[in-house]
């Protein structure tokens, strides 16, 4: 057997790849009891830097439309729930760790819809629905019974190292 490694996705794949003879016919490897053996392997990459993974679903924290405000959106009991993180400077401070999402249930494949938002500058709460349309783009529409009539806004995903208000 040879081994044939290759860079998948920042991972380094070993394929263990049969030996072939000089006639170009493959030679299999075999192991005890004269079974033919052969394996692949994956391993990270290592090149002196450690990737983060890329975020999937909507996990994590999300700068809101305004720039203003960073929400960390989280699993809670199998909805999704939301709390205030990060502000920007010169913000009131008292708004750091305001839940602002919660009870929003999964509905379709990156979509969840039914739980509310609260607009901390209008004192409101709304129905909310969120759609995950990109890994670092969330669709939040805020609304009063019918979507149609709702506020839409994009919400991008903040980096992993964000520092986080108190």
């Amino acid at each position: 057997m040879k081994a044939l490694h290759v860079w998948a996705g920042g991972l380094a794949v070993a394929l263990m790849l049969p030996a072939l003879g000089a006639n170009g016919a493959e030679r299999p490897a075999v192991g005890a009891g004269g079974k033919p053996v052969g394996a692949v392997s994956a391993a990270p990459a290592s090149n002196g830097t450690a990737a983060a993974p890329a975020p999937v679903g909507p996990a994590g924290v999300w700068y809101d439309h305004t720039g203003r405000g960073a929400v960390e959106i989280s699993d809670c009991g199998g909805k999704l729930c939301g709390k205030i993180v990060w502000l920007k400077p010169g913000a009131n401070p008292k708004g750091c760790g305001i839940q602002v999402l919660a009870n929003v249930p999964p509905k379709a494949a990156n979509t969840w819809d039914g739980g509310w938002i609260f607009d901390p500058e209008a004192d409101s709460k709304y129905d909310v629905e969120l759609q995950l349309v990109a890994a670092d783009k969330l669709k939040v529409t805020g609304y009063e019974g019918l979507k149609l009539f709702g506020q839409t806004m994009m919400w991008t995903r903040a980096p992993v190292d964000i520092v986080r208000c108190k």
